[in-house]
């Protein structure tokens, strides 16, 4: 784990760090409905504040599009021969 840490803040490295926030995001987003879900099955109600939600859910979203659309730029420019 240290050794990923220290891959991620590297200059030269291979990870995708947008990727990296999505996907904290994402695992953030579903953890609050899965709470969400068993707080109602109990019968107790869980006062998550909607703009919360939707901030996890705007972060994953764009997450996820710049690095497909970053992908997409690069493999395009691969493709054309330009470095």
């Amino acid at each position: 784990m240290k050794q990923f840490i220290k891959d991620l803040f590297n200059d030269q490295n291979s990870i995708n760090e947008k990727a990296v926030v999505g996907f904290i995001a994402f695992v953030m987003m579903i953890g609050i409905l899965i709470t969400d879900v068993v707080t109602g099955v109990l019968g107790k109600e869980l006062s998550i504040h909607e703009f919360i939600f939707d901030g996890f859910m705007v972060i994953t979203i764009s997450s996820f599009g710049i690095a497909s659309v970053d992908k997409w730029i690069n493999k395009t420019k691969n493709n054309d021969g330009v470095e």
